[in-house]
């Protein structure tokens, strides 16, 4: 019997490149064409929380996502460090998709509360793909 190789970190490089790919789009849309979309299910607490407006929220957004993508693709000696900012990126969102949900706001691509609540169901997996894709070499 022969082992098998370990594809392990075949499997996390595939999985960094597709969450680099994912934050790149979502920035590109927060500062593009679904950012009207996604100033309207800003949070009013958040604009009193950090004294901005929200299509300034929306484009903040959109840079740092944007920025965590980059840092992916040139921090490769930083990785796991990006992937925990990433991890945290994810988590720090959580209350404006649980309050787009809340009060079935739609946005581009989160037109249904079913799509909105699976949308909250999938922020542990994106927090956890962040973490396990840049572990390790």
């Amino acid at each position: 019997m022969t082992a098998q190789p370990d594809r392990t970190p075949v499997l996390r490089g595939i999985a960094r490149w597709a969450l680099t790919v994912l934050l790149a789009a979502a920035g590109a849309s927060h500062l593009t064409w679904g950012r009207r979309g996604y100033r309207i299910v800003v949070p009013n607490w958040a604009v009193r929380l950090t004294r901005l407006d929200k299509d300034a929220i929306v484009v903040a957004s959109g840079i740092v996502e944007l920025m965590l993508a980059g840092a992916l693709v040139v921090l490769a000696r930083h990785r796991a460090t990006v992937g925990g900012l990433v991890a945290a990126f994810f988590v720090a969102v959580f209350p404006g998709n649980f309050h787009q949900w809340q009060t079935g706001r739609s946005a581009p691509l989160m037109r249904t509360d079913r799509a909105r609540f699976i949308r909250l169901l999938l922020q542990p997996v994106l927090i956890a793909w962040a973490v396990w894709s840049t572990r390790g070499r």
